[in-house]
């Protein structure tokens, strides 16, 4: 896969490292003598241009790219950026850097972006992420906030310890993706049991999360004299149809 990037700063030459380390052809686009740093990044293609100049971007052949990555320090450059490779180069996909949170707003497909990434959003997730159980916690946003993945992390008093994957009802327009258990990513099934500790991922549209969350902290219906739960008496001992889990399985 070809990728290039704009702004040969330190974020552009991380990204770089780790897409060439993984195989991928990389160009980086720099303005700046002063951070045209060659050797920083091996096996990298580097031109010092402006990326925000058509003569650049047809030099740097950016219709050959699979993705283009804004990733300046600058959010004007990024829109710019962006919004140049989506309409004047057809680039199947734009990620785009956001510096400073108050402008995420404006990076969305109206300026070419399928990705924004905001540094300041994604460290304080990541910072709930590690300290925070029981609550929802937004990882990511795809497809411009139609989607996002989310996280909750099951307390180790839940309720939900020991209930089927396919027992519980989820919201619709919500797939449990992953289940983080002991070093362990594992694929859910619908027999898959939840323990106390898991670390569930989810991809969620923004207005099922809160049913999500109140699902979670929800106790279990408690099951009939038969054992089973009402929706699992009503099937057989199977969810209802329509209320199992969906899975990324």
């Amino acid at each position: 896969m070809r990728v290039t990037i704009a702004g040969a700063g330190n974020v552009g030459r991380s990204i770089a490292r780790e897409l060439v380390g993984n195989g991928h052809k990389v160009q980086l686009i720099e303005r700046e003598p002063k951070a045209f740093k060659v050797d920083t990044v091996e096996g990298a293609e580097w031109l010092l241009a402006d990326a925000c100049e058509l003569s650049s971007l047809e030099k740097a052949r950016l219709q050959d790219s699979a993705v283009v990555v804004a990733a300046t320090g600058d959010d004007k450059v990024n829109l710019v950026v962006s919004l140049l490779a989506k309409t004047e180069y057809g680039v199947p996909r734009v990620v785009a850097r956001v510096n400073h949170p108050k402008n995420e707003w404006l990076f969305n497909e109206s300026w070419g972006v399928d990705v924004s990434v905001s540094t300041p959003r994604l460290l304080s997730a990541l910072v709930e992420e590690a300290v925070t159980v029981g609550d929802l916690v937004r990882l990511l946003s795809f497809r411009h906030g139609e989607a996002n993945l989310v996280e909750v992390t099951l307390p180790s008093d839940t309720e939900h310890a020991g209930q089927r994957v396919g027992s519980i009802a989820w919201p619709p327009d919500v797939a449990l993706v992953a289940i983080l258990r002991d070093k362990r990513v594992i694929t859910p099934t619908a027999d898959d049991p939840l323990e106390a500790g898991d670390e569930l991922l989810f991809v969620s549209a923004p207005d099922q999360e809160v049913a999500l969350h109140d699902i979670l902290a929800t106790a279990p219906t408690e099951p009939d004299a038969t054992g089973s739960t009402p929706s699992e008496a009503s099937a057989g001992g199977e969810a209802p149809a329509g209320g199992e889990a969906s899975t990324g399985g």
